[in-house]
């Protein structure tokens, strides 16, 4: 009996592991007590890949049913080994018009796969810094929203765009 669970264990990790062969880089930062503060930056370190291919970059962000919109504005920027860096501000839909989540799983947390920059080429090799910030705002506001409820983490994922 124990010899049969662990063998299915194996099996169902081998199995769940193989299926992601685009996977290059997939880390997530969790955002303290699901509220993020207007002025908190995740940061994601990595060391470049293959400076010979092109990859698809994404955004991830893990949410549960506290998020109160059905978008979110994120301040990027994405420091290079030698000093250059490019800065984004983006805007994804998070949910539809019906007000259900466009991200995957089941339950109350939500993810949103976000893309963030596709066919991108890494020309310098050496570690890389991703920083992601919000910034929301209500609609009758100038000012931002200083903690936002319901993001629980936020990811960054390098998948190569060869594998099928």
């Amino acid at each position: 009996m124990i010899k049969r669970s662990v063998f299915l264990l194996f099996l169902g990790l081998l199995i769940f592991t193989s299926c992601d062969k685009k996977r290059v880089f997939d880390r997530y930062e969790s955002i303290p007590n699901g509220e993020w503060q207007r002025d908190s930056l995740v940061e994601i370190r990595f060391e470049a890949p293959d400076t010979l291919k092109d990859y698809n970059l994404f955004i991830n962000l893990r949410n549960n049913s506290k998020y109160n919109f059905n978008n979110i504005y994120l301040i990027t920027e994405l420091n290079f080994p030698n000093g250059k860096v490019i800065s984004d501000t983006l805007q994804y839909e998070m949910a539809a018009p019906s007000g259900e989540w466009l991200g995957t799983g089941f339950g109350d947390v939500k993810e949103s796969k976000l893309w963030y920059k596709e066919n991108f080429r890494f020309t310098e090799s050496g570690e890389y810094l991703v920083t992601v910030q919000q910034a929301m705002r209500r609609r009758d506001s100038i000012e931002g929203i200083k903690s936002l409820e319901g993001i629980t983490e936020v990811g960054f994922r390098i998948e190569d765009n060869k594998q099928q």
